[in-house]
């Protein structure tokens, strides 16, 4: 009888690259004395940096210093962290979840277990809204979804240079599900649509930008498209690709021509701070003897930095193969030596000047200008449109919005301006906090924004600020009805 052969192969064969390199996450609290080293090691595929990136920024740690390198097949990457309170990760569930998180993206391909504090609620039906900004158009929106008979589970919205983004996920009201049915879903987007395209009027905001091209007026009642790796698109993420697909990078215009004889590419720094002469400063030069494309950014630091700067990157489509992120006195310096996904490095100026502008407005989108208002409320269909219309009628629109349900309170954020789109004086609101220290809301006020000016003139008083007595009488007089269980956020 003639012996049968065939090739063996080792069982253990996929994990000799761990057996060779270690394990693919490493968590070191020794090597540094104010901060925890992460080290990640594997095999490279697109977007795996900001897989790792978008699980160590929904933990909330604060990215101090980052190198990266993804030539030749592989990926290795170190990260400098500390929590949100500005120590060394000792919590030893967190250190499991985070290598647990990175292992998943590592190995399965997959963020969508690692992010689940992220992903659309099982009960809810998520639906996104693009278009042109308008002082009040979140309010409008929310009374839309109201008079429609849907609760607001979760909703998050962004403006910037006049253009909006929102993502909410809502639900029936009468009973807490999702909603699917298509002809339901047809007249909700009939009616929001008709909402946003009511703001195509140009507007004094609007006529300092290009009206060249419309601003997309755009509802979707569907789940977010899946990222790459077939990865559960994070919902800042997928606001930053709204914000991308409808432009708001097109603010006003520079002339680049003294650029034109460079081998850089720059737009003239804009301000990101009370820091005298200090700007965000964003260049493009190309490295010819390897190919690759330099992206350098010189910012203001703030949290979430990284992931914003890299989810632009990679969204419009560039392979981020190394890279250096330092943080010192407040500031942020960041190098990316890019190519796009076909291989060549950016060869047209126009090219260089469109990624300078995507990642200078990927950088202020979130910085909001304005005077952040938290509060926390038994939650119950229509509140979310009771609590924007009455900023709304006293002169305060939203530029910024995040609202959630935690068990059965709604706890909403929202930064709010003057109707006009500046800032609110903090005296004024400061005044309006303590009219309202005897009726049962408290609120929590911040003046979180960056560039926040200083009243130029004494603070507003009630007989010399019309304006003021408004806002506190109308709260008053409204609160008992849109709510009789408002707490403090603690």
């Amino acid at each position: 009888m003639k012996k049968v052969c065939w090739p063996y192969f080792d069982p253990e064969f996929h994990n000799l690259p761990e057996r060779i390199y270690g394990p693919p996450v490493c968590i070191d609290n020794e090597s540094m004395e104010d901060c925890t080293v992460i080290k990640v090691d594997s095999v490279n595929k697109q977007a795996i940096l900001l897989e790792v990136v978008q699980v160590l920024t929904n933990m909330n740690l604060t990215i101090l210093k980052s190198y990266i390198s993804s030539d030749a097949g592989w990926f290795m990457d170190v990260f400098h962290v500390k929590d949100e309170h500005g120590n060394k990760l000792q919590d030893q569930n967190m250190i499991n979840y985070i290598q647990q998180a990175i292992g998943t993206v590592r190995e399965t391909e997959s963020t969508a277990k690692a992010n689940n504090s992220e992903q659309p609620n099982d009960h809810s039906t998520a639906i996104e809204m693009t278009g042109t900004d308008r002082p009040g158009l979140f309010s409008e929106i929310s009374a839309v979804l109201a008079d429609l008979h849907c609760n607001v589970v979760e909703a998050h919205a962004w403006s910037h240079n006049a253009r909006l983004a929102c993502v909410a996920y809502i639900s029936d009201q009468s009973t807490d599900n999702p909603i699917d049915d298509p002809h339901r879903l047809a007249t909700i987007e009939d009616h929001l649509t008709t909402v946003l395209r009511s703001s195509t009027t140009t507007s004094p905001i609007q006529s300092c930008y290009d009206t060249a091209t419309a601003t997309p007026q755009e509802v979707k009642t569907a789940g977010f498209p899946e990222g790459s790796s077939n990865m559960i698109t994070d919902v800042e993420r997928r606001l930053h690709q709204l914000m991308l697909s409808v432009g708001d990078f097109d603010g006003p215009h520079f002339d680049h021509s003294m650029n034109s004889s460079s081998s850089a590419a720059a737009t003239p720094p804009r301000s990101d701070g009370n820091e005298e002469g200090r700007k965000t400063i964003v260049s493009v030069e190309n490295c010819h003897e390897k190919w690759y494309s330099i992206v350098s950014i010189d910012c203001k630091d703030r949290p979430r930095l990284m992931f914003d700067t890299v989810c632009t990157l990679i969204d419009m489509q560039y392979v981020i193969f190394h890279a250096s992120i330092t943080s010192q006195e407040g500031r942020s310096f960041q190098e990316y030596f890019i190519r796009h996904v076909d291989g060549y490095a950016l060869s047209s100026k126009e090219e260089k000047d469109r990624v300078i502008k995507c990642l200078e407005a990927a950088i202020e989108r979130r910085v909001c200008e304005g005077v952040r208002v938290e509060l926390s409320a038994d939650n119950r269909v229509g509140l979310l449109s009771d609590i924007t219309r009455v900023l709304r009628e006293n002169g305060l629109t939203v530029v910024r919005a995040d609202v959630e349900t935690q068990g059965e309170k709604a706890v909403n954020a929202f930064y709010v301006r003057d109707i006009s789109g500046k800032e609110v004086d903090m005296d004024f609101v400061e005044s309006v906090k303590k009219e309202m220290d005897d009726v049962v809301i408290d609120l929590e006020v911040k003046n979180n924004g960056g560039g926040g000016r200083q009243p130029s003139s004494p603070p507003r008083t009630s007989s010399s600020s019309p304006g003021l007595f408004s806002l506190g009488d109308v709260l008053k007089s409204q609160i008992e009805r849109i709510s009789h269980n408002f707490i403090p956020i603690k």
